[in-house]
């Protein structure tokens, strides 16, 4: 059966045996990797797919480049993403390009984690946050 990741390079849909997901896969159509260490830059469409069809956590920040405290959090995320690969998703949606985003996920305030898990949101969390507390708060999330 497998688990469905969608690439966050070109938004295919990759179904990977759960036995190859620590071997490092590649999307099918462009050779991404698909479970990164590090944060993706993403786009409006494919969060929207991913967030729906992903059987892994995804971990969103909402961010955009004149927020001081989106800039703090930044590498504090990164490291987040590296102390969980394999056992979520991270991805960064600039909300300066992709305006839409706040309606469609009612944000407020940024920065702002949402994780996303079974088509649905799962969590959220405006603020900034270390990558020990961004850890914490998934607790949890992989079993939403």
């Amino acid at each position: 059966m497998g688990v469905k990741i969608v690439c966050l390079a070109c938004g295919q849909v990759n179904r990977v045996p759960e036995t190859k997901l620590a071997a490092g896969p590649k999307c099918g159509k462009c050779g991404v990797e698909l479970l990164q260490d590090q944060p993706t830059e993403v786009s409006f469409d494919v969060l929207q797919k991913a967030a729906r069809i992903d059987d892994l956590p995804l971990i969103v920040d909402f961010w955009a480049a004149w927020c001081g405290p989106c800039k703090m959090m930044g590498p504090e995320f990164a490291k987040a993403s590296r102390m969980q690969k394999g056992r979520a998703r991270f991805a960064k949606l600039n909300t300066e390009t992709f305006p839409q985003a706040g309606e469609r996920y009612g944000i407020r305030g940024i920065p702002l984690l949402i994780a996303f898990r079974g088509g649905r949101e799962v969590k959220r969390q405006a603020g900034v946050m270390q990558a020990a507390q961004i850890v914490d708060w998934l607790s949890g999330v992989d079993r939403a």
